[in-house]
This record gives C-alpha cells, structure tokens and sequence, in this order.
C-alpha cells in the first residue's frame, strides 16, 4: 500500500457550454491534522452542495485539515438582461434610506444590481452534479499528490531509521570497552593500597583491610557495569526501528502508530544518553535525538 502525507494541492475547472453558461471553478488543499478537519468556501449559488460535498469528501480521505473553495464565473454564452427601471428605481430608494441612516454604508455596485434583480440568466440545475464531478477529480488529484508527498517522506523516514542503526552499532562496543577502563581503574587503586600496605608495618591487619578493599574495587566494578549497561535499550530500539520499517513498506494509515513509535525511540535515546560515562557515548546519544527529532517533523505529515 502507499504512504500518504495529508499535505497536497489540487484544482479542478468546469467550463461553460450552451446548456450550463456559468463556468465553476474549485481548489482543494490540505494540511496536516490529528483528524478529518473540512473547512468548505463556496459562493452563495453553491452552498446546497455542502452536504453531498463534506459526504464525498469524509469517504474518501481520513486525516487532514481540508479547505475547498468553490466559485462561479460568467461564461462567454451567459445572457445578461438589463434590469427594469422599477426595480432600479426600488433599489436607489433602498440604498437612499440607508445611507440616511448609515452615511459611511458602501454604495451597490453593478454586481449587487445584477444579483438582486435578477439580471443574469443562467441555469442552475446542473450545478450540483457539475460540483460534484468537480470534487472527484480534485479529491482525486488531492491523493495522488498526497502519494507523491508520502513517496518522498517515506524515503527521508528510512533513512534515517538507517543513520540511527548505524548509530547504535557505534555504541555497542563502546560499553565493554568502558566496564573494563573502569575495572582498570578500580584495581590499580586496589594495587596502590597493596604497595601501601607493604611499606607498613601492620601486616596482618593491612592484608585484611587489602582484601576487603580489593572486593569493594570488584563490587564498584559490577556495579558500574550494570549501571552504564544500555544493550537492552539497543534492543528495544532495534525492535522500534525494525517496526518503523515495516509500516512504511506496508503503508496505508500509519500516522498516530508512527508517532507512539517516535516517542519510544526518543525515549531510549534519552535513557542511552543519561547513562553515558563517555564523550564518545554522549554524543551518539545527541546525534540519536536529532535524528529522532527530524523524524518526529515529518512523521506529523503522514496520514
């Protein structure tokens, strides 16, 4: 299946002819959402079409802020009637009377005329199949740049999850190396109480304090090791990266899964990053979270 972005664009045109002089025209554009959010623009002519349209349009997307604007425009073929003097006449009185009252009121323009009086003569019956023929091919333009869209960020998303796999391999060894630096450490102190110890006179009681120091220094040691030991958290972030993939081979609606799966990678990117005892270590954790926080940006475009 395909990944979807809920970002895209599209347009769609229904030209005047003979039977139909009016021409309509609609645009269709989304934005990322947490649900199917429809905003509808539609001139005044249009507005009984709403409903047909918000049906069509809630069947065939699932995810995104979605505006369509809808309008009409004179064709070539559409008459135009001058309108009698009385209703001219009617509308001067009207507008008269308002400007008594409300001096600062805009005066009619031509267009108001036209509409009030019924100036344009047009057929009106067709336009609610004309919309909605309009809106499939919009929606359907809609999706398929939504697709182009989700190709791309599907590509980006991959890629990264290979950075971050490649990241983890770097730590990795990184730990071994540390617990023994560490262990090192603890026994060359042990080492420095034994010559110590030498030189005293005390031996007896100086071997007996040697030997407790020497299994504390052992004690310190594992300790250490389980502490900055992160290779359960390398697994499960493995395990998160694996899935990640996975869903964008599979496609289809995977935007909300996607985003639990982000916040679990950052969350053992910041466990991996509080345990590190080296500079090596530390900043493969901050690499880890840029990469996460990159991903998180596009994963929200994704349906």
């Amino acid at each position: 299946m395909t990944v979807y972005s809920m970002t895209g664009y599209a347009s769609s045109q229904s030209p005047a002819s003979e039977s139909s002089p009016m021409a309509l025209g609609m645009e269709i554009r989304s934005v990322n959402s947490r649900f199917l959010d429809l905003s509808l623009r539609l001139s005044d002519e249009l507005r009984a079409s709403e409903p047909a349209l918000r049906d069509t349009l809630t069947k065939r997307l699932k995810r995104g802020k979605v505006e369509v604007r809808a309008w009409l425009e004179r064709g070539q073929g559409a008459n135009v009637s001058l309108p009698n003097s009385a209703d001219l006449q009617r509308l001067l009185d009207v507008q008269a009377a308002i400007h008594a009252a409300i001096p600062n009121a805009a005066p009619l323009s031509v267009a108001n005329i036209m509409q009030m009086t019924g100036g344009t003569d047009h057929n009106t019956a067709d336009l609610p199949q004309r919309m909605q023929t309009m809106l499939l091919e919009a929606t359907d333009g809609l999706i398929e740049a939504r697709a182009q869209e989700g190709a791309r960020l599907s590509a980006m998303i991959t890629g990264r999850t290979a950075q971050l796999r490649a990241l983890a391999q770097q730590a990795t060894p990184l730990i071994p190396e540390l617990v023994e630096q560490q262990r090192q450490k603890f026994l060359d102190r042990w080492h420095a109480a034994l010559g110590d110890a030498h030189a005293s006179a005390n031996t007896t009681a100086d071997a007996s304090s040697l030997q407790a120091a020497r299994d504390r220094a052992l004690s310190e040691a594992t300790a250490f090791a389980i502490r900055i030991d992160v290779a359960e958290e390398i697994n499960r972030l493995d395990a998160h990266l694996d899935e990640i993939d996975r869903l964008m081979a599979k496609g289809g609606e995977l935007g909300k899964r996607l985003d639990f799966l982000i916040q679990e990678l950052h969350r053992e990117a910041n466990t991996l990053g509080s345990k590190s005892s080296s500079l090596p270590l530390t900043r493969i954790s901050v690499d880890m979270k840029v990469l996460i926080e990159q991903m998180r940006e596009q994963v929200q475009n994704i349906e």
